[in-house]
């Protein structure tokens, strides 16, 4: 039995905050110059008290209401996000009550960063090619812009909220296929990319609240997302490369027989590297993140999405994705859209 992606929901919040507001909130920052690196000139933002799950069950409510198995035939709902409703219980739990799933589903979430897409589909392919579950429901949501302190620009310009949808199911011959993965670790990094407190290692208390100010007059507190964005760089470019070569080997594709690469959207700077490193044409390169920022796990199926309702990919076409991020970790796969 093979697998393939049925259909991608995607759902954005409703307040958008432009550059331009940003520029006034800090005239200080030289905003023109941190768009021309990321190539992001607005993100959405989630209200005050939108979380995860809120998001998640509009873009998973806009997939089931397309009709494309019946709500009975999903067997498994999986969540990868890093800003759950609550310590526990998940929001899988959650969102099986809300979307009224079948009781006789499993629920789980997993907690992962920007390789958590491909790292679903690959948690969704083996229950439906092994048969336990008919189909799946693979939500992608986080809001990071709960965890970016707002003087930071570091990360304050890059990262949007967002929440994407996608049901896995079987493929018959010719409706396309989730195809070969290639993953990887190296926690040995995992400082690069950090909220250092708020966990059971470094509960939160008075001092980890304390705002502090680093060379780049950044402002965070202990409580707040770190990213030391050269490192991240480094490590794109050390390991990204590297396993699409393994998977297209893996595959037995060239790069001529790819269509499309569909990165994680971390940003332009970083794509325009990644696709230059790897000799990508940059016609072949899907870039979607001007207007929605970088959005975590959701940024490869909402970059999907929206090349499919424009039609530039197609049915049959061949799609390499690549997520990277936190962890460190990398997930790569090839993806015969159908």
């Amino acid at each position: 039995m093979r697998a393939r992606i049925v259909g991608i929901g995607c759902c954005l919040p409703d307040r958008v905050e432009t550059n331009e507001e940003l520029a006034r909130l800090n005239p200080e920052w030289d905003l023109g110059r941190i768009a021309g690196k990321t190539g992001i000139s607005a993100r959405h933002i989630a209200a005050e008290g939108e979380t995860s799950a809120d998001l998640g069950f509009r873009a998973a409510t806009q997939l089931l209401e397309r009709g494309l198995v019946p709500i009975d035939q999903i067997d498994y709902l999986i969540v990868s996000t890093q800003t759950p409703d609550y310590l526990l219980p998940s929001n899988a739990a959650l969102l099986q009550a809300r979307l009224k799933l079948g009781r006789h589903i499993g629920a789980f979430d997993f907690n992962h960063g920007c390789s958590g897409y491909v790292a679903g589909l690959q948690l969704a392919k083996s229950l439906v090619v092994s048969g336990s579950a008919r189909n799946v429901l693979f939500i992608t949501t986080d809001t990071y812009s709960k965890l970016v302190h707002p003087k930071d620009r570091t990360v304050r310009a890059l990262f949007g909220d967002a929440a994407a949808a996608t049901l896995i199911g079987p493929a018959d011959s010719g409706c396309g296929e989730i195809g070969e993965f290639v993953v990887g670790t190296d926690g040995s990094g995992s400082s690069s990319l950090i909220v250092p407190s708020g966990g059971f290692r470094s509960p939160r208390d008075a001092t980890t609240a304390v705002e502090e100010v680093d060379a780049n007059a950044c402002v965070r507190t202990r409580e707040h997302l770190f990213m030391d964005g050269q490192a991240i760089f480094s490590f794109a470019l050390n390991s990204v490369p590297r396993a699409i070569n393994q998977l297209l080997e893996r595959s037995a594709l060239t790069p001529a027989q790819v269509d499309w690469y569909v990165y994680h959207q971390a940003n332009k700077f970083m794509l325009e590297n990644l696709a230059n490193f790897s000799r990508i044409p940059a016609a072949k390169m899907v870039y979607h993140l001007e207007t929605v920022g970088n959005t975590v796990a959701a940024s490869i199926p909402l970059a999907i999405d929206a090349y499919v309702q424009s039609g530039r990919i197609q049915p049959g076409q061949t799609l390499v994705l690549a997520g990277f991020g936190v962890g460190l970790s990398w997930a790569v796969c090839r993806v015969v859209w159908g």
